[in-house]
C-alpha cells in the first residue's frame, strides 16, 4: 500500500510541476521541452529532492520516443520515403557524418579520450525532433522546402540510432558487452526484422484495424495502436535492436493504409504525456553539483556546439544548392543538441565510455543549447525565403501529403464534391468510417481514410490546420451548431460547407460558423421539377420563371421561420394547390 501511495505521490509530484513550468516557459516562448527539463531538475534529488528513482521513471518514458518515431512513420508512405531518398540519405547523412566528426574533434580538445569523444560527438550530432517537428508544425513550414529538408534531416537521425548505439557499443569497455553476437550478425538480424514487420504491417495489421473498424469500437483502435507500438518495438529489444526503429518502420507500413489518421489521433496524447515524463526523468537525472562546479564549461561548449552545427549544416545546404539564407536558416534551426543524446549518453555510461560526472555535464550543454531553440527559430523567420502561405496554385512545398480541402463523408454526396474539387485541381483528404465504402472507393483508386470526422483532433491529424476548406458531407444529421463552432475556433482559417440533411437542419445551423449550409435533396429536386416541366413542352422562359418565383418564396420562409424560431412561421408562403385554384 505504501509502494502505491508513493507512486501516486511522485506522479502527482512530476505531472503538477510539468504542468506548471511548462505553462511558464510556453508564456515566456521557450517550449514545453525546456519547461519540462527545469522541472524535473527542481524536483528532482538535487534541488527539492521531492523525487526520486529518475532510472525507473526513464524506462517507462522512453516509451514515448517510441510513440514519436510511430507517429513519425506514419506521417511517411514508402512513396513518399523514395521521393526524399536524396534529402535523407544524402542532406541527412552528411549533417550526422560531418557534425559527428567535428564535435568529437571539439570534444577531444576538451581533454577527452578518443573513444570518449566519439561516444561524446555523435550524440551531440543529433538534434531534437520533439522540438523541431512540432515547431515546423506549428509555424506552417512542415510542407515547404526549407521544412522538407529538415524533416529530412531529424528522419536519418532517427534512423542512425541503431548505427550509433552499434558504434558505441562497439567501443565499450565493458566485457559485458562484447557477450552478444558479431556485427555482421546483428546487420542481418535487423535486415530480418525490418522484413519481418513489414510483412506484418501488411498481412497483420491491416486485416486487425480492418476488423476493429467495422466493429465502431474506438477504444479498441487505441488498443490496437498501442499494441502495435509495444509490439513492434518488443520485438526489436529482444533481438538486441532498436526499439524506436521497430516503431518507426510499423508507422511507415501503416502510413498509406485508411487508418493512419486514426490511429495518429488515438496515439497522440499517450506519446505527449510520456515524452513530457522522458525529459522530467532526464531533468530528474541531471547532476547539478557537478555542473555548478563547471559552469563555464557548459557554457562555452554549448556555445561551440551550436556554431559548429550551424556552420557545417549550412555549408552542406549550399552544397545542396540552396540559397544562403535558407541554408543558414536550416543551421539554426537544426543547431541544437537532442533527446536521443541522452539515450546515447546513457549507452556510453553502461559501456564504461565516460564518467557519470561527463553525461550530466553533457546532458545539460544538450538542455542549454534546446533552450536557444525557440529564439534561433524566431531568426530563421525572418531570414527564410521560401514562402510559408500557400494557397491553390501556389503551392511551394510537396502536393503528396498535404490538402486545401478536407471532406467528411464519402457517401453519394461527398463523391460529387470530391471529383468536381479534383477535377479542378485542388488537392482533397477524404475521410469516412464506413470500411465498406472506404473499400468500394478504393476498387476505384480512391483515397479514403478511416475515421471519426467529427473529432477535433481527428480533423488536426488530418490536416485541418493547414486546409482552407473543411466540407462536411455527412449522410446523416449529426452537424451541431456546438460542433461547427468547435471546428471554427480550432481551424478559423479554413472555410465551413455543411450538407443539411433537411430545413430543420438549416435552422439549427442558422447563425453559426459555416460559410455555408446546403440543404440535400434541394438543387436535384429543382433540377427534376425543371425537367418534368420541360416534358410537358413548356417554354423555358415560363420555367425560369417559376423556379425563380419558387427560390424567393422559399428563401422568404426559411429567412422568417428562423427569425420566428417556429418552422410553421411563414407558411403562406408555400405554394399550394388551393392558391393556384384561387
Amino acid at each position: 500500500m505504501h509502494g502505491e501511495i508513493s507512486l501516486l505521490r511522485d506522479g502527482a509530484i512530476l505531472f503538477g510541476s510539468g504542468l506548471a513550468f511548462v505553462l511558464i516557459f510556453r508564456r515566456l516562448g521557450l517550449g514545453a521541452t525546456l519547461g519540462y527539463l527545469v522541472a524535473g531538475a527542481v524536483v528532482g534529488p538535487h534541488v527539492l529532492g521531492l523525487v526520486g528513482d529518475a532510472e525507473s521513471k526513464l524506462g517507462i518514458a522512453e516509451i514515448g520516443i517510441t510513440l514519436l518515431l510511430f507517429i513519425v512513420g506514419l506521417e511517411l508512405n514508402p512513396a513518399r520515403l523514395w521521393r526524399m531518398k536524396h534529402e535523407i540519405f544524402g542532406l541527412g547523412l552528411l549533417q550526422v557524418a560531418i557534425c559527428g566528426l567535428a564535435i568529437t574533434g571539439i570534444v577531444i580538445l576538451a581533454h577527452f579520450s578518443p573513444e570518449a569523444a566519439l561516444a561524446l560527438g555523435l550524440p551531440l550530432a543529433l538534434s531534437s525532433t520533439a522540438q523541431v517537428l512540432p515547431m515546423l508544425q506549428s509555424s506552417g513550414r512542415m510542407r515547404t522546402p526549407f521544412g522538407e529538408r529538415a524533416f529530412s534531416i531529424l528522419l536519418f537521425q532517427d534512423l542512425s540510432i541503431v548505427p550509433l548505439i552499434t558504434i558505441v557499443a562497439a567501443m565499450s569497455r565493458n566485457p559485458a558487452d562484447h557477450t552478444g553476437p558479431p556485427g555482421w550478425i546483428l546487420a542481418l538480424e535487423t535486415i530480418g526484422a525490418v522484413i519481418g514487420l513489414i510483412l506484418a504491417g501488411r498481412f497483420l495489421l491491416r486485416p486487425l484495424f480492418r476488423l476493429i473498424g467495422n466493429m465502431g469500437e474506438r477504444e479498441m483502435f487505441v488498443f490496437a495502436g498501442l499494441f502495435t507500438v509495444v509490439a513492434s518495438a518488443a520485438v526489436m529489444e529482444l533481438l538486441g535492436l532498436s526499439t524506436a526503429l521497430g516503431a518507426f518502420i510499423a508507422g511507415v507500413m501503416l502510413a498509406d493504409s485508411p487508418y493512419r489518421h486514426e490511429l495518429e489521433a488515438d496515439v497522440e496524447p499517450f506519446r505527449s504525456i510520456l515524452l513530457g515524463l522522458f525529459f522530467l526523468a532526464v531533468g530528474m537525472m541531471l547532476d547539478l553539483p557537478a555542473i555548478a562546479e563547471r559552469p563555464a564549461f557548459v557554457a562555452i561548449m554549448a556555445m561551440a556546439l551550436i556554431a559548429t552545427k550551424t556552420l557545417v549544416i549550412t555549408l552542406i545546404g549550399l552544397a545542396f544548392k540552396m540559397r544562403w539564407r535558407s541554408a543558414l536558416a536550416l543551421g539554426l534551426l537544426m543547431s541544437q543538441g537532442g533527446e536521443f543524446g541522452f539515450v546515447l549518453f546513457a549507452q556510453a555510461q553502461q559501456g564504461y565510455l565516460i564518467a557519470p560526472e561527463a553525461a550530466s555535464l553533457f546532458g545539460a550543454i544538450i538542455t542549454l543549447s534546446m533552450a536557444t531553440t525557440p529564439f534561433l527559430m524566431g531568426a530563421t523567420r525572418r531570414i527564410r525565403e521560401e514562402p510559408v502561405i500557400t494557397r491553390v496554385g501556389q503551392r511551394e512545398g510537396p502536393m503528396t501529403d498535404g490538402a486545401n480541402a478536407l471532406i467528411v463523408g464519402y457517401g453519394r454526396f461527398g463523391q460529387t464534391v470530391a471529383q468536381m474539387l479534383i477535377a479542378s485541381d485542388v488537392p482533397v483528404t477524404l475521410i469516412d468510417r464506413d470500411i465498406e465504402m472506404i473499400d468500394i472507393a478504393a476498387s476505384f483508386g480512391a483515397k479514403v481514410y478511416y475515421g471519426d470526422g467529427t473529432r477535433l483532433d481527428l480533423l488536426r491529424q488530418a490536416g485541418a490546420a493547414e486546409a482552407e476548406l473543411i466540407l462536411f458531407c455527412l449522410d446523416e444529421d449529426q452537424i451541431t451548431l456546438e460542433l461547427l463552432e468547435s471546428v471554427h475556433a480550432a481551424f478559423p482559417d479554413a472555410s465551413i460547407f455543411v450538407r443539411a440533411y433537411d430545413r430543420r437542419a438549416v435552422l439549427r445551423l442558422k447563425g453559426g460558423p459555416a460559410s455555408y449550409v446546403v440543404r440535400e435533396v434541394l438543387e436535384s429536386a429543382v433540377k427534376m421539377a425543371r425537367l418534368a416541366l420541360g416534358s410537358l413542352k413548356i417554354d423555358h422562359a415560363e420555367i425560369d420563371r417559376v423556379e425563380t418565383m419558387y427560390r424567393a418564396r422559399d428563401k422568404e420562409r426559411l429567412a422568417a421561420q428562423a427569425a420566428a424560431g417556429d418552422l410553421r412561421a411563414a407558411s403562406d408562403r408555400i405554394i399550394t394547390q388551393n392558391e393556384r385554384n384561387g
